[in-house]
C-alpha cells in the first residue's frame, strides 16, 4: 500500500452547528473557523434576511460555503457532533425546550449558552425530558457561558478548594452598558430608559426569567458544596438617571431607569448560604451606587478567600463565553449521554498555540 493509499490517522474534526448569529453566535463561528479540530457544519438564523447567507460573511469572514438556514429540519438532518445553542434570549433558558430536545434526539450534543447550567434546579419533569431526549439520540447537554456559566458558579467552586468549613459563598457582577451597541439589550431586555411605572410593570416577567437563570447557579454551587437549599429569595432595586445619559445604544432620559441590582439568596437552615448579586448600569461613570464595574467572589470559611477584579480583567466577555463553549466541545462529545454539568465533566482548558518562529 502506498502512503497515498494508507488510511488517515488524523482524528476527524468535531463538526459544529451554530444556533443563532447574534454577537455571541458570530464569535463562536469565528472560533470554529480558526480552531484546528473543529469544522463548521451548519448555522441556524432567526431573521429572514440572513436565511441563505454564507456563514463566513455573517461572521465578518470570507465565504465558507456553509449556508445559513431558518429551517429546523435542515439542521436536524445535518451530520454534526455538537450544536452551540445561543438564541439570544438571556435569562430564558427554558424558552424553547422542545428545540433543544429535538437537537439532542437527532444525535447532536448541545451546549446551551442561555441556561441549563444546572437543569436539576427546575425539577424532575424537566430533567426527565432532557434525559429522555439524550437517550434517544445518544447525546449530552451542557450549559455554559461567562456569567452565568463561570463567575457565579464555576469560580466559587474552584475557590472552595482552598478553604474548609465554608459558611457563605458570595459572587458579584457589575456591568457597564455605556458602550454596549444593542438597543434591544439595553432598552428592551434591561428596561433602561423606561419611566419608573413602566419599569415596575415589566418586572414580573423579568423576575421570572432572572430567577430561572440564576437559580441554576445557586443550586449548582450548593450541590458542589454538599448543601440542600430550602428556597431562593429574589430582590431587585433600581436607580433613575439624574441627567440625560448619552450611551452607545441610545439616550437614557433623565428620570428614567438607568441601573438595577438583582440579589439572589439561597437559603438553608433559615439563613443565606449562597448569594449572587447582579448589577447593571447604563453608564457606570455617572451612576456611583453599588460600586464599580467588575467581579467579586468570596468564599467565607477557614481560611476565607476573596477574588476581586475590575471590568478590564477580561478584554472581551463575549469572546470569553464563546471560548468557554468551544473548549467544552471535545469534552462533551466524549462524555456519556445525558445531562452533564460542571460537576460531571472533567476540567475544561483552553489550547495553547505556539507562534511560528518570527511570528507574534
Amino acid at each position: 500500500m502506498s502512503p497515498a493509499d494508507a488510511p488517515s490517522t488524523s482524528p476527524r474534526p468535531y463538526r459544529v452547528v451554530q444556533w443563532a448569529t447574534g454577537t455571541l453566535g458570530r464569535a463562536v463561528i469565528r472560533g470554529v473557523l480558526d480552531r484546528p479540530g473543529l469544522e463548521l457544519a451548519g448555522v441556524w438564523v432567526h431573521t429572514p434576511a440572513k436565511d441563505g447567507a454564507d456563514a463566513g460573511l455573517l461572521a465578518g469572514r470570507p465565504p465558507t460555503g456553509v449556508t445559513a438556514t431558518r429551517d429546523l429540519d435542515t439542521v436536524l438532518a445535518l451530520d454534526a457532533d455538537c450544536v452551540v445553542y445561543a438564541p439570544g434570549r438571556a435569562g430564558d433558558p427554558l424558552g424553547d425546550l422542545d428545540t433543544v430536545c429535538a437537537l439532542l434526539a437527532s444525535g447532536k450534543n448541545v451546549i446551551c449558552m442561555n441556561g441549563l447550567v444546572y437543569p436539576q434546579a427546575h425539577g424532575p419533569a424537566l430533567v426527565n425530558e432532557l434525559e429522555q431526549a439524550c437517550k434517544r439520540g445518544g447525546s449530552s447537554v451542557h450549559g455554559t457561558g461567562f456569567n452565568t456559566g463561570f463567575m457565579a458558579d464555576v469560580m466559587p467552586l474552584v475557590l472552595s478548594r482552598l478553604t474548609r468549613r465554608i459558611t457563605h459563598v458570595y459572587s458579584r457582577e457589575c456591568s457597564d452598558f455605556a458602550r454596549h451597541p444593542s438597543w434591544r439589550m439595553v432598552h428592551h431586555m434591561l428596561g433602561f430608559g423606561r419611566d419608573e411605572d413602566g419599569y415596575l410593570r415589566s418586572l414580573r416577567p423579568a423576575r421570572t426569567a432572572m430567577r430561572s437563570l440564576y437559580t441554576e447557579s445557586l443550586h449548582l454551587v450548593a450541590a458542589g458544596l454538599g448543601v440542600d437549599l430550602d428556597e431562593i429569595d429574589v430582590d431587585v432595586d433600581h436607580r433613575l438617571a439624574g441627567t440625560d445619559l448619552e450611551v452607545t445604544a441610545g439616550r437614557i432620559p433623565r428620570g428614567t431607569v438607568a441601573a438595577a441590582r438583582w440579589t439572589f439568596s439561597g437559603l438553608a437552615g433559615g439563613r443565606p448560604v449562597i448569594s449572587v448579586e447582579v448589577i447593571h448600569k447604563a453608564d457606570a461613570a455617572r451612576i456611583p451606587d453599588w460600586g464599580d464595574p467588575g467581579h467579586s467572589v468570596r468564599v467565607h470559611g477557614r481560611p476565607s478567600i476573596t477574588f476581586t477584579t475590575d471590568d478590564e480583567w477580561v478584554s472581551d466577555e463575549v469572546s470569553a463565553a464563546a471560548a468557554h463553549a468551544l473548549n467544552t466541545i471535545p469534552v462533551l462529545c466524549a462524555a456519556e449521554p445525558g445531562i452533564r454539568t460542571y460537576l460531571d465533566l472533567p476540567p475544561v482548558t483552553g489550547r495553547m498555540e505556539i507562534p511560528a518562529p518570527g511570528g507574534l
